[in-house]
């Protein structure tokens, strides 16, 4: 099924949050609040929305054609450690709307879309003061959702700078919070730090759209064999039934195809973050049916001949990695250096790395998070609004008066977590 014409220009007209029609007035791209991807994928059923770290220009062309292939509702997103002031990658919090959508109008992709500013670290109280600065920008420059990640800081901590960050996000827009750190098998995130986090903001009338948790899984490279833990993942999203949230799932790329389905089949996910899979394959990259980068006998990436980056340009990557003492997981730091070098390649070169990527992310989409023509559900959903913003899907049942503050502090004190290992899990 496919949308007709006026559907989709009634859905240019009416869906587009205020940042998006001011800054694209002219434009043909549907940007929209990722409030509406959660609710098409809900609305389809045991549905993911691919969320796509963009961490080059060829990565974000290929997953748009891929959606547009498979008529799926997508999210383009980058986290803070890739696109914040800190950046490793060319593509940022402020530039990436402004490159989706020329992409959008350039190739006449139709599908909507939202744009996520992904984990927005907060990990002291010089973060909440700065990010309240900052996170207004994201929105002036594009972003139509964004994840507070202060799952660094402890429980009441977590909870307190969500409750202090929450005047600064759109009311439209989508909005993640996080509990737990993503570090694998360790610090697994509990029942009860997840319903302390969404029971607090309930509190205070904040109803986010996703969850996300340490269940077991981990970012960039993944070696072993432990990823999602679908049962901790299918409680936790039982016990918060009641505030209607769904689960976000972070650091899919080490996990295969059959535990990604079955997320998908068992909870109540409906975005997942696909990253450092999409930058090894736009660079031509030998990965396994999940998209995790395969090793040779030495221990180094292999490179597949005549696809991704020409084997000059891999071998300059290669050796310029070399030159700063990276290790495998620090290659995504190529990203920044090597931007530019990447777009200066021949246009069949450029045209085989979207490809590549396009093949992959349509794979994700079609035949394993199960989007495919989520677009069009997508779109009813915006026409049935009559709005560019749906409204939270949950409403106030916790008690004020039992959330204040120092009842946070009191509270967050009973609870039996752990933390894991210390260390800056950046993500």
């Amino acid at each position: 099924m496919a949308v007709s014409s006026s559907d989709f220009q009634k859905a240019l007209e009416i869906g587009r949050p205020e940042n998006i029609r001011e800054f694209f007035p002219h434009s043909k791209g549907l940007i929209v609040s990722g409030k509406f991807i959660d609710r098409a994928m809900l609305k389809k059923g045991k549905a993911i929305a691919m969320a796509a770290n963009g961490r080059n220009t060829i990565v974000i062309q290929g997953v748009l054609r891929a959606a547009q292939r498979a008529n799926a509702a997508v999210i383009i997103e980058i986290a803070k450690s890739e696109g914040g002031t800190g950046a490793y990658c060319a593509i940022n919090y402020w530039n990436m709307a402004r490159i989706v959508d020329a992409l959008l109008n350039e190739m006449g992709i139709t599908v909507p879309v939202a744009l996520h500013a992904d984990h927005y670290g907060i990990k002291s109280d010089k973060d909440i003061e700065q990010a309240k600065t900052e996170i207004p920008t994201l929105f002036e420059f594009g972003m139509t959702s964004i994840a507070i990640d202060a799952s660094h800081l402890a429980d009441d901590q977590n909870l307190l700078a969500n409750i202090a960050l929450n005047p600064f996000v759109p009311s439209w827009a989508g909005l993640e919070t996080e509990v737990g750190e993503i570090k694998g098998k360790e610090g697994l995130s509990t029942v009860d730090e997840a319903l302390f986090l969404i029971q607090g903001l309930n509190a205070h009338s904040i109803f986010p759209d996703w969850i996300a948790l340490n269940n077991g899984t981990t970012h960039g490279i993944e070696a072993s064999d432990q990823g999602i833990q679908v049962d901790l993942t299918r409680q936790i999203h039982d016990a918060l039934s009641p505030y209607r949230i769904s689960g976000a799932q972070h650091g899919t790329s080490g996990n295969s195809s059959d535990r990604l389905r079955e997320i998908a089949a068992k909870t109540r996910t409906t975005k997942a973050n696909v990253a450092t899979a999409l930058q090894m394959i736009s660079w031509g990259l030998e990965v396994n049916d999940y998209g995790n980068a395969q090793l040779n006998e030495n221990g180094e990436f292999i490179k597949v001949k005549n696809e991704g980056v020409t084997e000059a340009l891999w071998a300059e990557m290669k050796a310029f990695a070399e030159s700063k003492g990276w290790k495998k997981g620090d290659f995504k730091k190529l990203n920044l250096p090597f931007e530019n070098k990447l777009l200066a390649q021949p246009k069949p070169v450029r045209e085989r790395m979207v490809r590549r990527v396009e093949d992959f992310a349509y794979k994700m989409i079609a035949e394993v998070f199960n989007g495919r023509d989520t677009a069009d559900i997508c779109v009813e959903t915006i026409l049935e609004s009559g709005s560019f913003d749906p409204g939270p899907k949950g409403e106030r049942i916790e008690d004020p008066a039992a959330w204040t503050p120092e009842a946070i502090v009191k509270r967050a004190a009973t609870l039996n977590s752990s933390k894991g290992p210390a260390g800056n899990y950046d993500d």
